[in-house]
This record gives structure tokens, sequence and C-alpha cells, in this order.
């Protein structure tokens, strides 16, 4: 046994950390829903390198996220944040090289483990991830654009916002313009959100399409708006939990600070109105609950949970949506927590991915979005349960 795996066997007996049972398992431990989670991520995998995936280890904006979840307990023990800084250390050399980053790929989804980065510099002072968080500054400063402005998600995606790319860009944006004193970065965040919520919202529901193609030349688009046609769960996620960590760092002052909360609040009471009234949680396509192959999503419920708690505590949303987030924290324990073969909870009902466009060519339609495979324990959908439950202290 390693002795980060010793560790995590000390944690799980000092927390009380007890097998859970049934679907409507609730939580027995005497310890919170945030550390049994992040306690069966550390006792699964001994480190992130091997998390989910342990053929294909690259530089992952899930995993990375995951991290970031788990480090936020590090206040009760440094063994989560060591377990962060011990996934960020395996892709940084001593020189700042980021292991299996492409720069030239302009892919947005490669900024969002820089927020760990930025953690990391501000912890230790090792100058490896100054010079490493600045390749992603350099991307930043590059990436192609809309002629609009908006950054294309990748370059092999040309002409396109996803909704997706607003959470893997903008908070690290918003953070380091407040960390390195670099004030630009302010614009452009406002910029990106701005644009985007323009381009993908509908009038009538409020809610946003997962993205847009200012070419309207893709399959998935409307020919006359350019948007996607289905509203998908996780992408609004993507887009809620940008805002509310965005609103972290954007000063006080700022100019479009209050358009940025507006933005988001009303993006939030939209959610509310298409949550299932008696699961307390949200579908895969969001706004069709009752349709055939449609779904409860954990995911999307997670983020939600955590967007909404995490605002009204900020002052953004009406206290309201605390007890609303309280609802369907509950909701997602008695809807996706089971116990694993393992004995450990697990996370159930979690979309495994989804896009659009690529090869093969996903064409974005309500049968593509409920039929891609569901996973358990995903980090895009662990990492906002634990999120979720801190902000709730659950």
């Amino acid at each position: 046994m390693g002795l980060l795996s010793a560790i995590c066997t000390a944690l799980l007996i000092l927390s009380g950390c007890h097998a859970i049972s049934g679907k409507s398992a609730k939580n027995q431990a005497s310890g919170s829903w945030a550390e049994q989670m992040a306690l069966a991520v550390m006792q699964r995998s001994d480190s992130l390198i091997r998390y989910n995936n342990p053929k294909s280890v690259k530089w992952q904006y899930d995993i990375a996220l995951l991290g970031q979840a788990i480090d936020r307990l590090g206040y009760l023990n440094p063994a989560y944040s060591a377990y962060m800084q011990s996934y960020m250390d395996y892709f940084i050399s001593e020189d700042g090289k980021i292991k299996t980053y492409k720069l030239e790929d302009y892919n947005l989804d490669n900024i969002n483990p820089g927020k760990n980065l930025i953690t990391l510099y501000k912890r230790t002072a090792s100058e490896k991830y100054h010079i490493a968080l600045l390749q992603l500054i350099q991307q930043l400063t590059n990436q192609p654009r809309t002629l609009s402005g908006g950054f294309w998600h990748k370059k092999a995606y040309p002409w396109q916002m996803w909704l997706d790319g607003i959470y893997m860009s903008s908070p690290f944006m918003a953070q380091y313009a407040r960390e390195f004193n670099d004030n630009k970065w302010f614009d452009t965040v406002f910029h990106q959100i701005t644009l985007i919520y323009s381009k993908t919202l509908d009038p009538s529901t409020g809610l946003l399409y997962h993205a847009w193609d200012e070419s309207k030349s893709q399959m998935w688009c409307n020919p006359e708006t350019g948007t996607s046609r289905i509203f998908w769960s996780r992408g609004i996620g993507w887009f809620t939990m940008a805002l509310v960590d965005v609103l972290d760092y954007v000063p006080e002052n700022y100019q479009g600070r209050d358009s940025l909360i507006r933005i988001f609040r009303s993006v939030c009471n939209a959610l509310l109105k298409v949550r299932d009234p008696e699961k307390m949680v949200w579908f895969q396509v969001i706004d069709q609950p009752g349709r055939t192959g449609n779904y409860a999503e954990a995911s999307g419920s997670c983020m939600f949970t955590y967007a909404f708690a995490k605002g009204a505590k900020k002052g953004y949303l009406p206290q309201k949506f605390y007890r609303e987030a309280l609802k369907s924290f509950r909701g997602i324990v008695r809807e996706f927590i089971i116990t694993g073969i393992d004995g450990l909870p697990s996370l159930t009902h979690i979309c495994g991915s989804c896009g659009l466009g690529g090869n093969p060519y996903r064409e974005g339609s309500y049968t593509y979005y409920v039929s891609e495979q569901q996973v358990d324990n995903d980090p895009k959908g662990v990492a906002p349960f634990i999120l979720a439950a801190i902000e709730l202290n659950q």
C-alpha cells in the first residue's frame, strides 16, 4: 500500500465513512457527503492519474476539476490537497512544460486545469506552476475567434461557441486577472459570457441552447440562427457554474458585473421552472422530462444545485434558492447515490459525454443526447456533487 492509500484508509476510519445501501440511501455516516465522495474517489484510485480511464493519461479538464473539488477539503486534512497536487505534478516538469498539452490545438477544455496551477503557485511559490499557466494565457491570447469576438471552442470546431467553453476558460481568466493584476481579461470574460448568452438564449423559456455556429454551416444548427436545437442539462450547468465562479473575482465596481448577475439570475429562474417537481432533479434534455428515452441526469443536477447554493450564499440569488438547492441535493442523493460493488458510495446516471459535429458526426438531435452512454462516478458528476455538498454543508 502506498503512502497516499494509507492516508486515505486512515481518513476513512477517522471520518466514520461507512458504506451506504439502497437507491434511496441516506447519509448514515458521521462524515459529510463531500468527504464521503472524496474519500471514495481516493480509495478507488490512489492517484487521479488512474481515475476512470487509466489507459489514457492526458491533461484533462474533468479530472482536474475533480482534483479542484477535493482540494477544497484540504482545510480538513492536507491529504486532500496533496491528492490534487500529485495529479498536477505528473504533468508539470521543473521547467514548467505541460506533458500532453498542445497549445496549437487551441482547445478551451485545456484551460480549465489552469485554475489548479494558480492555486499551487499561490500555495508553493514554485515558478514551474507560473511558467505553465502562462502557456495557457498564451493560448487564450491567440485563441481563434468568431467575427463577433467569441472564442472558438476548439481549432477543430471553427466558428463555434459552446456553453462548455465558458466554464473551461472564463473562471480561469477572471482568477488570473485578479491574482496577477491583469484587468484586461475581465473585459474578455464579460464579452465571452454576454455574447454566447445573446446567441444561445431562447427568449420564450429563458434556457440556453448547447452551442452556436456563427457560420450557420453545421448540420446540427438552425440555419437561421446558428444555434443547436437541444437544451442540454450539463451544457447549461457548465454555464451557470462559470457565472457563479467568475463573480468570485470580478471587482465589485466593474461596470459589467451587474449584467453578469442579471444573466445568472435569469438562467437560474428558468432552471427552477423545469426541475422535476417530484424527483427534485433535472433531466438530460432539460425541457422534455416526459419524452421517451429521456432520463434524470446527475451531473447537470449537481451543477445547478451548486450554482443555486453558492449564488444564494453570495447574494446573487434570493435566499429561496438555497432552500431549493437543499431540496435538489436530497433529490440527488435519493435518485443517484447507490453503494458500489466496492462498498463505497457511487454517483450514477451521469452522461458520459455529449458534443456536436466531429467524426463520427454528432448531429445534435434529441435521440443523440439521450442515447449517449451513462457512466457511474464520472468526474463531471462527482466533482460538482462534492462542490454542491460543500456549499450546503452536507
